[in-house]
């Protein structure tokens, strides 16, 4: 069974990148509930357009610790033995605990995709995507039996593209880049 990949300094942050930081669409459009930062790249484009309810620590000595935290949680969840090749496609599946891929290297969610801590919230959700995850629009991740965001975890080896009102749930460890569009949570 997996076991739960450690974020450490890195769980202190909702946006933590390497190669800065844009926040699209209107001024106060989005709100940011905790800090951010990005390094060694310190520019962050758009931070009128957020609320920022945290830090900016843009290019500091704590975002950097994260980064080094972030990097040692992304080979943690990278080099956990796969539980389940699954298809690419997750919405209408309801899983339980385990370490996941897909044989072509990706993740889509149309729909619903439901985790099943099966009566224990220690229970892990590792999804290892080879290239990237897209959610379409309006898809979700619930929670049954006990499971829980915190022990869900998204290592994308390209990028993770939020479709417009999706709700995706667990941390999202991207090589690339994240794009989270209008209304995705």
């Amino acid at each position: 069974m997996p076991t739960k990949v450690p974020l450490l300094t890195a769980a202190n942050f909702e946006v933590l990148a390497g190669s800065g930081i844009t926040i699209a669409g209107a001024v106060k459009s989005s709100v940011i509930i905790g800090n951010i930062g990005t390094y060694p790249t310190p520019s962050i484009t758009g931070l009128g357009n957020a609320i920022l309810i945290g830090i900016n620590h843009a290019a500091d000595a704590v975002t950097a610790q994260a980064k080094l935290d972030l990097t040692a949680a992304y080979l943690n969840a990278a080099g956990q033995a796969v539980t389940q090749t699954v298809p690419t496609e997750l919405g209408g599946t309801t899983l339980g605990a385990g370490v996941y891929n897909s044989a072509a290297g990706t993740f889509t969610i149309t729909g619903t995709l439901t985790l099943d801590g099966k009566g224990d919230p220690n229970a892990v959700f590792i999804f290892q995507a080879a290239s990237t995850l897209i959610t379409a629009s309006s898809s979700n991740v619930v929670f049954i039996n006990g499971a829980q965001a915190c022990n869900v975890v998204w290592q994308v080896g390209s990028s993770a593209t939020l479709g417009t009102s999706s709700n995706l749930s667990g941390d999202i460890l991207a090589l690339t880049s994240i794009t989270a569009t209008t209304s995705a949570k």
